[in-house]
């Protein structure tokens, strides 16, 4: 039964693997429709459940989508974003700079239990008090990205009043009397999204996601104002990187 399972998985591997090279040699162009069940079922010499189970995997990646009672599509070809890692204008500020219709959803503001990564940079100590202010990014409607930022009451003592309305965190630090900021770490990696964090993207379960770990400093006086966490889809666009 298990050499069953077995076989059955490395001939969705090779389906898999397949479709992922039409896509590379672009034999497969964007938003192409992909041949039906029974086409790829004969064509591999395989069982249907094979065959689904291997476009459900290019599905759960965000390589494939479904169109009810119409079959299964390739990916539409990536939008590309200009993103630049700076900690001296606002994300908002830089999209609209390079023309994005970008919109903003404040999804979230709640305290967070201690954690040692975050309460170091934050120069925080055991007891205070650290919020996660969260946000959700659309370009042109779609879900781009969540803005975690996480801000200690010690700095902001409204801060839990203040942030279930703030949509731009460097606006609200503006109002504060804050005018430069910079940063001096950023961190690249990746993750792939919890059950409420596809639901606010949009996206599957294995879709990978960008994440990028800053922090945001006053330029004059050198205190550290928030620690961000920003998770980018990967699935729907291209992100052209470049450091300021």
């Amino acid at each position: 039964m298990e050499g069953d399972e077995t076989i059955s998985t490395e001939k969705e591997n090779v389906i898999v693997d397949d479709i992922m090279r039409q896509i590379a040699n672009q034999t497969l162009k964007p938003g192409t429709k992909l041949p039906s069940e029974y086409v790829l079922v004969e064509k591999y010499r395989v069982p249907r459940m094979t065959v689904r189970n291997a476009l459900m995997k290019l599905e759960e990646q965000g390589i494939v989508y479904s169109k009810q009672g119409k079959g299964r599509y390739l990916k539409e070809e990536s939008k590309h974003i200009d993103l630049h890692l700076t900690g001296k204008i606002s994300f908002t500020d830089k999209m609209k700079q390079l023309g994005y219709d970008l919109t903003t959803k404040n999804v979230y503001c709640e305290e967070i239990p201690f954690d040692a990564k975050i309460y170091r940079i934050l120069q925080a100590v055991e007891g205070d008090t650290i919020f996660k202010i969260g946000r959700l990014r659309y370009i042109n409607g779609e879900p781009v990205a969540i803005h975690n930022s996480f801000v200690s009451e010690t700095n902001f003592p409204v801060i839990g009043k203040d942030g279930p309305a703030i949509e731009s965190m460097f606006a609200y630090y503006r109002q504060l009397g804050y005018e430069e900021f910079s940063s001096n770490k950023t961190l690249l990696s990746t993750t792939f999204p919890t059950v409420f964090e596809q639901e606010l993207l949009a996206c599957k379960s294995m879709v990978p996601l960008i994440v990028v770990e800053s922090n945001c400093i006053d330029g004059k006086s050198e205190k550290v104002l928030e620690y961000t966490k920003i998770l980018y889809r990967s699935d729907k666009f291209q992100y052209d990187i470049t450091m300021d």
